[in-house]
């Protein structure tokens, strides 16, 4: 893939993973010349998620259906949203910061190990429910997410497209990663270390080893900004940037 590829393969596995993901969770979906959205289906403002525009109109329709639905939810615009990023503002969206879109080739991907560290693959409902649990320990809205995020990928289920992992240390759940086979790449998601053991490498071993045997030229993702170091070291560089836009109801 070149540069140009790449950029479109980093938005297209995140969308798809959104949309998938929102329409699980029973999310009201448009995907057509005008817009792309899943809105409804999740009480996260990232997952009632707009992915691509070409009208500014589009603005104001993504807020009535989030109003329509009383959930928040999250323009996700990066370098192929066709609309100025004013129309969104002005629509009633406010700037909530950005990903750094990265990629790796991962036969490139510098090894991470941690003495101690396993990981292993989620195949069933127990092993979700210890994925559940792990996340909820520290990833974004804590247990609130965790749950609906489990509950939609009980849905999707645990066969390629989908790989969830955990990763165990001295017989502790301490960490999370999700591989979405999509685009032509592998995206990553949900990479989290529990707070007592962050500062020890477990992060990028367990991104090493969640990619390493993927079945894709190369691996993609949305850096948060605590990550993006952990990341370029090992061997992913920025290729575009996201830029997020939220809303939520009030009262």
């Amino acid at each position: 893939m070149d540069d140009a590829e790449l950029v479109r393969a980093i938005e297209d596995n995140a969308a798809d993973l959104l949309m998938a993901m929102g329409g699980a969770g029973g999310g009201e979906q448009r995907d057509d010349a005008v817009a792309r959205w899943t809105i409804g289906g999740s009480p996260i403002d990232y997952h009632n998620a707009v992915v691509a525009a070409s009208d500014v109109r589009a603005a104001a329709e993504s807020l009535a259906l989030l109003r329509k639905h009383g959930v928040p939810g999250c323009w996700h615009a990066g370098p192929s949203m066709q609309i100025p990023r004013e129309a969104i503002q002005t629509a009633g969206f406010v700037a909530a910061g950005s990903e750094p879109g990265m990629a790796v080739r991962i036969d490139e991907l510098v090894p991470a190990e941690v003495p101690g560290l396993s990981l292993t693959r989620v195949g069933d409902d127990d092993a979700l429910a210890v994925w559940e649990a792990t996340l909820g320990r520290g990833f974004g809205e804590g247990e609130r997410e965790a749950r609906w995020v489990a509950s939609v990928y009980q849905k999707l289920g645990y066969d390629d497209p989908w790989q969830h992992y955990i990763g165990w240390l001295d017989g502790e759940a301490v960490a999370t990663a999700t591989v979405f086979l999509g685009a032509g790449v592998a995206g990553l998601y949900f990479v989290m270390t529990v707070p007592e053991v962050r500062r020890r490498g477990i992060g990028a071993a367990i991104t090493y080893g969640a990619l390493r045997d993927a079945s894709a030229e190369y691996a993609v993702l949305g850096s948060s900004p605590a990550g993006r170091s952990v990341y370029e070291r090992l061997g992913f560089r920025e290729y575009c940037t996201i830029e997020l836009y939220e809303w939520a109801p009030t009262g």
